[in-house]
């Protein structure tokens, strides 16, 4: 990948990292991303047609693995904005035939794009200089409108069908939260209380990952609960709401630098401690 097109999008994920952590309003988070998603994505429109690609091979990498991953992340923001200024004002259960609606359109997506899916999904590669490879227009390739539309300088045949399936990998995600957080949201406020109360202070992703450190290592009872129990616990205990934990650990992945930045930070706290009492 060009120097300038990693770093591009190295800081946009950093952006969005802090976004989705710092903004609280989904809505608003939504109006931010997109909005450092497009200024990132001209910038890397701006690099490719600029300087052009060495060879088909580089120009294939780009439109499969690059820019889908820029796309996706306009695509899934766009959604969830979409999603949540048309959102029901009645009750849970209106509110959960509306996600559940939103996730029956993802699985009729995939099932009318079932073929190029499983290419995708499979690693294939042997249609790639057909399907990543700009000017190569075939009227029997399945065609997305958005072909039509586009500068045919700066998308291929499918590279935004990888996007739509990148994003809707996500959304996914963020529909079963919400559908759990429904069904649990009862359920978190019976939890037992405390006398000492004691206010988490640290970030909510370090709080996130911290959970999953816990539940991968199945330290409760004995490796059986499941991780959207152990959430509302935590949420109960501390009173603090953690949003979408799913969708936050696929950042807390995608770290570029410490992926378990904050269970190290314990490690080091504690290994000083230790070292300090020896004296």
């Amino acid at each position: 990948m060009n120097v300038r097109i990693r770093k591009i999008k190295d800081d946009l994920n950093e952006q969005l990292n802090f976004i989705n952590i710092e903004q609280d309003n989904i809505i608003k988070r939504c109006e931010e991303a997109i909005e450092v998603i497009l200024k990132a994505t001209e910038s890397i429109k701006a690099q490719v047609l600029k300087k052009p690609f060495n060879s088909q091979t580089e120009e294939i990498y780009f439109f499969k693995e690059t820019k889908p991953k820029f796309t996706s992340k306009l695509i899934y923001y766009n959604k969830i904005y979409k999603i949540e200024t048309k959102k029901p004002h009645g009750g849970r259960r209106a509110v959960k035939n509306y996600y559940k609606e939103e996730l029956q359109k993802l699985k009729q997506f995939f099932d009318a794009e079932l073929e190029f899916y499983k290419y995708y999904r499979t690693g294939s590669s042997y249609l790639d200089h057909k399907y990543f490879v700009r000017g190569n227009f075939d009227i029997k390739l399945s065609l997305d409108s958005l072909y039509f539309e586009s500068n045919h300088k700066f998308i291929t045949l499918h590279s935004h069908k990888v996007a739509k399936i990148l994003a809707h990998d996500l959304l996914e995600v963020y529909f079963e939260d919400k559908l759990n957080e429904l069904n649990h949201s009862k359920n978190i406020k019976s939890q037992h209380k405390h006398n000492i109360k004691l206010n988490w202070t640290a970030s909510k992703v370090a709080l996130i990952e911290l959970m999953y450190a816990l539940h991968s290592d199945g330290v409760f009872n004995n490796g059986s609960a499941d991780l959207k129990d152990i959430a509302a616990y935590f949420e109960s205990v501390f009173d603090i709401n953690l949003g979408q934990y799913r969708r936050a650990f696929l950042e807390i992945r995608v770290r570029k630098s410490e992926r378990t930045k904050f269970i190290n930070s314990l490690k080091e706290s504690l290994l000083k401690r230790m070292d300090d009492s020896d004296y």
